[in-house]
């Protein structure tokens, strides 16, 4: 063990009028700091930390897509839907409810909406009471509440909430599932078909998006496979909706709305029992 402050290489003190001894006795391999500069140092002898670096911002900074700069926006975008004139793709992703997957108690579904990258565009929650969701199970009627990240309803089948933008009709069918995405006047602007076959084993099922005449494939809603545990014990389903980036923003809405639809008819569970049949049996 050393005194802290004992001279150097062992010795005695310099007697009064000698040079100093050279840097690399004294136990130092730089220069002495400059003079009338107090000399800083860390616990053990080390050089005391760098103040001021930069810091690493929290996990949520970049969780929320950034909307686009005013002067950049589309001004006959309703209001809300601005975050969708610069997105070609949408993932829903279900949230998993551990009541619902334990005891088989229906609660309300709850999505989060991303992009691409994986930042959050829109939040959803499934607005219905619990006796109809008990007895009624996935046929049950319910309207579905969008907010986007500062908590502002962006659209419940209406964007803003009471002017209409847009619909979904079923069509009669006997084998595939087919829908028609209206505008708000009632115009059919694209169709939707879905497989014969609704079964999610290990892969997606993929429900196509066509033109109006249904000749060009524009777009499709898939059902992700989300894994054998996620698939067999919970409803909680994956989607992702493409779609082309100059589409209407109001389109773009209604196909967000289209993929809910096909959620609650096609993979949504009663007590966890599957109830995926062939066609529109």
């Amino acid at each position: 063990m050393y005194a802290p402050n004992a001279p150097p290489n062992g010795g005695n003190l310099p007697a009064p009028g000698a040079p100093p001894p050279p840097y690399s006795e004294q136990g130092v391999s730089y220069p002495p700091p400059a003079l009338g500069q107090p000399q800083q140092t860390g616990y053990g002898g080390y050089p005391p930390p760098v103040i001021g670096q930069p810091e690493i911002g929290f996990a949520g900074a970049l969780e929320w897509m950034p909307l686009q700069p005013q002067h950049q926006q589309n001004r006959s975008c309703p209001p809300g839907l601005e975050y969708l004139t610069a997105v070609d793709q949408l993932l829903v992703h279900q949230k998993v409810e551990l009541l619902e997957a334990f005891v088989g108690f229906e609660t309300s579904n709850k999505y989060t909406v991303k992009n691409s990258m994986g930042q959050k565009v829109f939040y959803a929650a499934e607005m219905s009471d619990c006796c109809t969701r008990q007895c009624c199970g996935p046929n049950r009627p319910f309207d579905m509440k969008i907010v986007d990240n500062h908590g502002q309803e962006t659209m419940e089948v209406t964007a803003p909430p009471g002017t209409p933008i847009g619909s979904i009709q079923q069509e009669w069918s006997i084998l595939s599932p087919k829908f028609s995405i209206k505008d708000a006047s009632g115009e059919t602007v694209l169709t939707i078909e879905g497989p014969i076959c609704t079964f999610s084993i290990c892969g997606d099922v993929e429900f196509n998006v066509y033109s109006r005449n249904g000749d060009t494939k524009v777009g499709k809603i898939s059902k992700q496979w989300s894994g054998l545990i996620r698939e067999a014990f919970t409803d909680a389903d994956m989607f992702g909706i493409n779609f082309p980036l100059d589409l209407d923003v109001r389109t773009k809405a209604v196909l967000l709305g289209a993929c809910f639809l096909i959620d609650f008819m096609f993979f949504e569970k009663a007590g966890n029992n599957e109830r995926d049949r062939p066609g529109m049996l």
